[in-house]
């Protein structure tokens, strides 16, 4: 199969009154997503995905490609602490024609050995059974405390070349980032986890940026992806490094959603599920005001 390359976004999850999903306004913005050139990691972190139980993901996901999304586009997350979990998450995004899954490690016991993470990632390979699953590891080890370490990525992807597609690096370590694009492992595709290494991860034989700001700012995103040899690449970066750091300054997924409020015109997209709180008054309307000083826009929302 192809392997995935570009900008992906991990897809904000909007909540009705009841805290439900509500995949109507769940599709729609993934729509306008894909329309600005990028893909979905839905289910990531910045979808409030380990606070969504396994089957509102799987019903998101259906309702998802039902609507007529590509599936080629789509790179769900899959890694749960369950092992039955990932395995059901990740056979139906098989079934259902997904480019891959972004599957986390085992996250809740901490300093387990690699043995372990390359018996949980064995067991779903080899109960998904389908040459058609394509990993992408998802190394997050500020969130999740448990490293997927060099040795572990090269013993899996030498065992299951057909399925160890690649990995997401949100260490935040450019240095990490930068010894996996060296491994040498033939199609290995590497994702950093902010488009503030995007310039740097192509340089460097990379695959593009799975980033929680391609949810509102997607198209300057894929437009230094594909331009990142153009003359104007550092001052791209420069521009999106600006926009991502007044994210920054707020707590990420609130802020992500008080923005897509603000330009959507949906007040329910600034719902979060506990234990996440939305942006105070205060916080929301101080993002307004930096964004439009900014000149920032998500246009056609």
């Amino acid at each position: 199969m192809k392997r995935v390359s570009g900008v992906l976004a991990p897809v904000i999850t909007p909540f009705r009154e009841d805290l439900s999903p509500d995949p109507a306004l769940f599709v729609q913005h993934c729509q306008w997503i894909c329309g600005q050139g990028a893909g979905l990691a839905v289910f990531g972190t910045n979808s409030e995905a380990n606070s969504l139980a396994t089957e509102e993901k799987l019903e998101l996901l259906d309702q998802l490609v039902a609507a007529g999304t590509d599936p080629a586009l789509m790179m769900p997350g899959t890694g749960a602490c369950a092992l039955s979990d990932s395995v059901r998450l990740s056979a139906r995004a098989v079934s259902l024609g997904c480019a891959g899954v972004l599957m986390l490690p085992p996250f809740y016991y901490k300093a387990v050995p690699d043995e372990g993470l390359f018996a949980f990632y064995a067991e779903v390979i080899e109960r998904v059974a389908s040459e058609r699953l394509q990993i992408y590891l998802y190394h997050i080890p500020p969130v999740s405390q448990v490293p997927i370490s060099l040795a572990l990525i090269e013993r899996l992807a030498s065992r299951y070349p057909d399925n160890i597609a690649g990995i997401k690096d949100s260490s935040g370590d450019w240095q990490f980032t930068q010894s996996l694009n060296a491994l040498g492992i033939p199609d290995f595709q590497v994702f950093c986890g902010s488009e503030s290494f995007l310039l740097q991860n192509m340089q460097a034989g990379g695959a593009g940026c799975i980033s929680a700001t391609a949810n509102v700012n997607p198209a300057a995103i894929v437009t230094l992806y594909s331009s990142w040899q153009a003359p104007d690449a550092e001052q791209q970066q420069a521009d999106l490094n600006r926009v991502r750091a007044l994210f920054q300054e707020f707590p990420m997924i609130s802020a992500l959603k008080a923005a897509t409020a603000q330009h959507s015109g949906h007040a329910s997209w600034t719902r979060v599920r506990p234990p996440l709180t939305a942006l105070g008054t205060d916080q929301a309307e101080a993002l307004r005001t930096r964004l439009e000083a900014e000149g920032f826009a998500m246009p056609g929302l």
